[in-house]
Protein backbone atom coordinates (compact mmCIF):
# COMPACT_ATOMS: atom_id res chain seq x y z
CA UNK A 1 0.00 0.00 0.00
CA UNK A 2 1.12 3.52 -0.31
CA UNK A 3 1.92 5.17 2.56
CA UNK A 4 3.82 2.61 4.13
CA UNK A 5 5.91 2.85 6.07
CA UNK A 6 5.85 6.32 6.87
CA UNK A 7 8.70 9.14 8.23
CA UNK A 8 7.21 12.14 9.44
CA UNK A 9 9.09 15.36 10.23
CA UNK A 10 8.39 18.76 12.23
CA UNK A 11 10.60 20.39 9.76
CA UNK A 12 13.11 19.25 6.98
CA UNK A 13 14.25 20.78 3.93
CA UNK A 14 12.85 18.95 1.35
CA UNK A 15 10.36 16.11 1.26
CA UNK A 16 12.06 15.00 -1.32
CA UNK A 17 15.52 14.91 -0.54
CA UNK A 18 14.60 12.75 2.25
CA UNK A 19 12.61 10.01 0.51
CA UNK A 20 15.41 10.03 -2.57
CA UNK A 21 18.23 9.42 0.37
CA UNK A 22 15.82 6.07 1.30
CA UNK A 23 15.26 5.58 -1.74
CA UNK A 24 18.75 5.25 -2.33
CA UNK A 25 19.32 2.64 0.97
CA UNK A 26 16.65 0.17 -0.35
CA UNK A 27 13.64 1.51 1.07
CA UNK A 28 10.00 -0.45 -0.83
CA UNK A 29 7.49 0.99 -2.70
CA UNK A 30 5.24 3.43 -1.38
CA UNK A 31 7.39 4.67 1.79
CA UNK A 32 6.20 8.12 2.91
CA UNK A 33 7.51 11.18 3.78
CA UNK A 34 5.85 13.88 5.23
CA UNK A 35 6.45 17.06 7.02
CA UNK A 36 5.05 19.98 8.65
CA UNK A 37 7.56 22.17 7.22
CA UNK A 38 9.78 22.33 4.45
CA UNK A 39 12.56 24.98 4.58
CA UNK A 40 13.69 24.33 1.32
CA UNK A 41 10.87 22.85 -0.75
CA UNK A 42 11.37 23.00 -4.67
CA UNK A 43 9.09 22.51 -7.75
CA UNK A 44 9.71 21.82 -11.65
CA UNK A 45 12.25 24.52 -13.50
CA UNK A 46 14.03 24.95 -10.22
CA UNK A 47 10.96 27.09 -8.50
CA UNK A 48 10.70 26.94 -4.56
CA UNK A 49 7.39 26.28 -2.75
CA UNK A 50 6.69 27.87 -0.32
CA UNK A 51 3.96 27.59 2.63
CA UNK A 52 3.41 28.00 6.27
CA UNK A 53 3.57 25.42 8.25
CA UNK A 54 0.89 23.52 9.10
CA UNK A 55 -1.05 24.70 6.37
CA UNK A 56 -0.02 22.51 3.32
CA UNK A 57 0.40 18.54 2.97
CA UNK A 58 4.27 18.32 2.05
CA UNK A 59 4.83 14.54 0.86
CA UNK A 60 6.98 12.22 -1.19
CA UNK A 61 6.09 8.85 -1.97
CA UNK A 62 9.21 5.92 -3.19
CA UNK A 63 7.83 4.05 -6.30
CA UNK A 64 9.44 1.42 -7.38
CA UNK A 65 8.82 0.36 -11.34
CA UNK A 66 6.72 3.40 -11.76
CA UNK A 67 4.83 4.31 -14.71
CA UNK A 68 5.72 5.82 -17.89
CA UNK A 69 2.63 8.45 -17.27
CA UNK A 70 3.72 9.29 -13.40
CA UNK A 71 3.42 13.28 -13.79
CA UNK A 72 0.13 13.22 -15.68
CA UNK A 73 -1.08 10.24 -13.96
CA UNK A 74 -0.39 12.03 -10.44
CA UNK A 75 -1.97 15.10 -11.23
CA UNK A 76 -5.31 13.49 -12.27
CA UNK A 77 -5.27 11.45 -9.35
CA UNK A 78 -4.02 15.23 -7.01
CA UNK A 79 -7.06 16.68 -9.26
CA UNK A 80 -9.26 14.25 -7.90
CA UNK A 81 -8.42 14.10 -4.46
CA UNK A 82 -8.72 17.78 -4.99
CA UNK A 83 -12.05 18.18 -6.13
CA UNK A 84 -13.63 15.32 -4.39
CA UNK A 85 -12.41 17.28 -1.07
CA UNK A 86 -13.87 20.86 -2.08
CA UNK A 87 -16.10 21.01 -4.56
CA UNK A 88 -15.21 22.90 -6.97
CA UNK A 89 -13.53 20.80 -10.43
CA UNK A 90 -9.80 21.14 -10.21
CA UNK A 91 -8.15 21.26 -13.55
CA UNK A 92 -4.19 20.08 -14.61
CA UNK A 93 -1.90 22.65 -16.76
CA UNK A 94 -0.14 20.09 -18.66
CA UNK A 95 2.30 18.92 -17.09
CA UNK A 96 1.08 18.57 -13.47
CA UNK A 97 0.01 21.71 -11.72
CA UNK A 98 -3.07 21.64 -10.74
CA UNK A 99 -5.26 24.17 -10.12
CA UNK A 100 -8.91 25.62 -8.35
CA UNK A 101 -10.44 28.73 -9.32
CA UNK A 102 -7.22 29.60 -11.60
CA UNK A 103 -5.16 29.55 -8.93
CA UNK A 104 -2.35 26.63 -8.81
CA UNK A 105 -3.42 24.87 -5.42
CA UNK A 106 -1.03 21.85 -6.02
CA UNK A 107 2.47 21.03 -7.58
CA UNK A 108 4.46 17.82 -8.38
CA UNK A 109 7.76 17.10 -8.41
CA UNK A 110 9.14 13.30 -10.11
CA UNK A 111 12.65 12.80 -9.41
CA UNK A 112 14.86 9.42 -9.51
CA UNK A 113 17.00 6.68 -11.20
CA UNK A 114 15.40 5.11 -13.98
CA UNK A 115 18.62 3.06 -13.98
CA UNK A 116 17.75 1.91 -10.84
CA UNK A 117 13.89 1.36 -11.15
CA UNK A 118 12.43 4.10 -8.54
CA UNK A 119 11.31 7.27 -8.43
CA UNK A 120 10.59 9.81 -5.62
CA UNK A 121 6.88 11.40 -6.12
CA UNK A 122 7.20 14.83 -4.59
CA UNK A 123 3.42 16.83 -3.59
CA UNK A 124 2.79 20.19 -2.03
CA UNK A 125 -0.52 21.22 -1.70
CA UNK A 126 -2.17 24.21 -0.23
CA UNK A 127 -4.90 22.69 2.42
CA UNK A 128 -5.53 25.54 4.85
CA UNK A 129 -5.25 29.48 5.59
CA UNK A 130 -5.79 31.78 3.03
CA UNK A 131 -4.83 33.12 -0.34
CA UNK A 132 -3.76 36.17 1.10
CA UNK A 133 -0.66 34.41 2.64
CA UNK A 134 0.11 32.54 -0.58
CA UNK A 135 2.68 33.31 -3.27
CA UNK A 136 0.52 35.26 -6.21
CA UNK A 137 -1.71 33.03 -8.49
CA UNK A 138 -1.73 30.30 -5.76
CA UNK A 139 -4.98 29.11 -4.65
CA UNK A 140 -5.98 26.94 -1.62
CA UNK A 141 -8.32 24.51 0.15
CA UNK A 142 -9.63 26.87 2.50
CA UNK A 143 -9.80 24.22 5.19
CA UNK A 144 -7.99 24.10 8.26
CA UNK A 145 -4.90 22.30 9.50
CA UNK A 146 -6.41 19.42 10.73
CA UNK A 147 -7.70 18.74 7.72
CA UNK A 148 -4.38 18.32 6.25
CA UNK A 149 -4.22 14.01 7.17
CA UNK A 150 -8.01 13.51 5.97
CA UNK A 151 -6.84 15.09 2.34
CA UNK A 152 -3.69 13.09 2.63
CA UNK A 153 -5.71 9.60 2.70
CA UNK A 154 -7.38 10.79 -0.22
CA UNK A 155 -4.74 11.75 -2.12
CA UNK A 156 -2.99 7.86 -1.28
CA UNK A 157 -6.08 6.70 -2.16
CA UNK A 158 -6.82 8.42 -5.99
CA UNK A 159 -3.09 7.80 -6.25
CA UNK A 160 -3.76 3.72 -5.77
CA UNK A 161 -6.32 3.98 -8.09
CA UNK A 162 -4.76 6.14 -10.78
CA UNK A 163 -1.75 4.26 -10.64
CA UNK A 164 -3.67 0.71 -11.15
CA UNK A 165 -4.49 2.27 -14.46
CA UNK A 166 -3.35 1.57 -18.02
CA UNK A 167 -1.63 4.90 -20.11
CA UNK A 168 -4.93 5.25 -22.27
CA UNK A 169 -7.06 5.51 -19.28
CA UNK A 170 -4.78 7.99 -18.04
CA UNK A 171 -4.77 9.82 -20.61
CA UNK A 172 -8.32 9.86 -20.80
CA UNK A 173 -9.04 11.46 -17.28
CA UNK A 174 -5.79 14.15 -17.83
CA UNK A 175 -7.66 15.11 -21.25
CA UNK A 176 -10.74 15.77 -18.93
CA UNK A 177 -9.51 18.27 -17.18
CA UNK A 178 -6.89 19.97 -19.10
CA UNK A 179 -7.01 23.55 -18.42
CA UNK A 180 -4.61 23.84 -21.35
CA UNK A 181 -6.96 22.55 -24.67
CA UNK A 182 -7.66 25.51 -26.56
CA UNK A 183 -5.86 28.11 -25.52
CA UNK A 184 -3.06 30.20 -26.47
CA UNK A 185 0.06 29.49 -24.90
CA UNK A 186 3.68 30.48 -25.69
CA UNK A 187 6.94 28.62 -24.39
CA UNK A 188 10.99 29.00 -25.10
CA UNK A 189 10.95 29.12 -28.99
CA UNK A 190 7.17 29.81 -29.87
CA UNK A 191 3.94 30.15 -29.18
CA UNK A 192 0.78 28.75 -30.42
CA UNK A 193 -3.09 27.24 -29.35
CA UNK A 194 -3.03 24.11 -27.31
CA UNK A 195 -4.93 21.13 -28.83
CA UNK A 196 -4.31 18.68 -26.10
CA UNK A 197 -1.93 16.09 -25.03
CA UNK A 198 -0.63 12.86 -27.59
CA UNK A 199 -0.44 9.63 -26.53
CA UNK A 200 3.00 9.69 -25.33
CA UNK A 201 1.81 12.56 -22.98
CA UNK A 202 3.32 15.28 -24.89
CA UNK A 203 1.81 18.58 -25.19
CA UNK A 204 0.41 19.65 -29.01
CA UNK A 205 0.59 23.27 -29.64
CA UNK A 206 -1.09 24.85 -33.04
CA UNK A 207 1.04 27.44 -34.85
CA UNK A 208 0.41 29.91 -36.83
CA UNK A 209 -0.23 28.62 -40.75
CA UNK A 210 -1.56 24.63 -38.57
CA UNK A 211 1.96 23.13 -38.18
CA UNK A 212 1.49 21.30 -35.11
CA UNK A 213 4.35 20.85 -32.60
CA UNK A 214 4.92 18.32 -29.64
CA UNK A 215 6.41 19.64 -26.46
CA UNK A 216 8.45 17.15 -24.43
CA UNK A 217 8.82 19.40 -21.57
CA UNK A 218 9.34 23.23 -20.47
CA UNK A 219 7.64 25.97 -19.11
CA UNK A 220 4.64 26.85 -20.89
CA UNK A 221 2.27 30.20 -20.54
CA UNK A 222 -0.91 31.00 -21.35
CA UNK A 223 -0.59 34.27 -23.49
CA UNK A 224 -3.04 36.33 -22.03
CA UNK A 225 -2.20 35.16 -17.96
CA UNK A 226 1.31 34.78 -17.63
CA UNK A 227 2.16 31.74 -15.32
Amino acid sequence: MLGRPRLHLRTTTSTNDRARALAIAGAPHGTLVTATEQTAGRGRQGRTWTAAAGDALLMSLVLRDPPALLPLAAAVAVADAVTGTSGPEARIKWPNDVLLGGGKVAGILAEGRPQEGWTVLGIGLNVAGSAARLPERAATLGRGPGDVEPVLAAVLAALEDVLALDELEVLERFRARDALAGREVSWLGGHGRAVGVDDAGRLVVEQAGGERTALEAGEIHLRDLAE
